[in-house]
């Protein structure tokens, strides 16, 4: 009876045999993809579903205008978000103890009077086109990219104010949460909506990884206590490099090891 697995499972299956038993060693070109699709007698797309299961698993790798390769393997860390300590930065991210050092760093630009595109007005609670500031970051952290991030506040809250741009003035770097509390806005609580994605051209450029590579996007939005959002952010983590790890607190509770005051 004719196998009822899809074609290009049984392709993934015999290529990631053949990678690990070393037909094709670490960082090495695979055949072109036409050339491997003549080889199972198959399309070309049905060839490349199967790559791009590879791919996703961390075996392989594809490189734009080159070709697919071999993925060299790295070190895969922990970034812990957690609500249990405060973040060294204004969108930063958490990683595992050690892991951050005295060269880590970010850059950030500013731009106020963005028009907000709908997707983030309806994050935000606000009309397409009314007024944002929206920073651009890139985050480093022991001289390596680490996560880019692209955040918008409503115009509306800040402007007039000393903490319109969050790299500038008398708060910059200090983080959504104490900026707005020096406007008298108590932010509340914060939601964070983790998925995959595939990294685009900018991000890939940006986080030296290829395109197409599988990064984890994080849409965070800040709250006030009435509800009302007063940051949106899109977190952009390369998969291959980082484990995303929330640390959440119970109420209650106490960390093992910790006195009853908070970090």
């Amino acid at each position: 009876m004719p196998s009822q697995e899809p074609p290009y499972l049984r392709i993934a299956e015999d290529l990631r045999h053949r990678v690990t038993r070393g037909e094709w060693q670490v960082g090495e070109r695979l055949p072109s993809r036409a050339r491997l699709a003549v080889r199972y007698d198959v399309g070309a797309n049905v060839l490349q579903r199967a790559q791009e299961l590879l791919i996703a698993e961390g075996l392989l790798e594809g490189r734009a205008g080159s070709g697919t390769y071999v993925r060299v393997p790295t070190e895969r860390r922990r970034m812990v978000r957690s609500g249990l300590r405060r973040p060294h930065g204004p969108t930063a991210p958490w990683l595992d103890p050690g892991g951050r050092g005295p060269q880590d760093s970010w850059d950030a630009h500013s731009y106020a009077r963005t028009p907000a595109p709908a997707h983030i007005a309806a994050r935000l609670g606000i009309a397409p086109g009314e007024p944002t500031v929206r920073t651009c970051y890139e985050f480093l952290a022991e001289g390596r990219p680490v996560q880019t991030a692209e955040s918008w506040e409503p115009m509306a809250l800040t402007d007039g104010t000393p903490v319109l741009l969050p790299e500038l003035g008398p708060l910059a770097g200090r983080g959504v949460v104490e900026r707005m509390a020096s406007i008298g806005v108590v932010v509340d609580h914060v939601v964070e909506r983790p998925r995959p994605a595939r990294a685009t051209q900018e991000q890939a450029y940006l986080l030296g990884i290829s395109a197409g590579d599988l990064v984890t996007l994080v849409e965070r939005t800040y709250l006030d206590t009435d509800g009302r959002a007063v940051e949106t952010a899109d977190l952009v983590i390369p998969d291959a490099r980082w484990e995303i790890v929330y640390e959440l607190p119970v109420a209650g509770g106490r960390r093992p090891g910790r006195a009853d005051s908070t970090d």
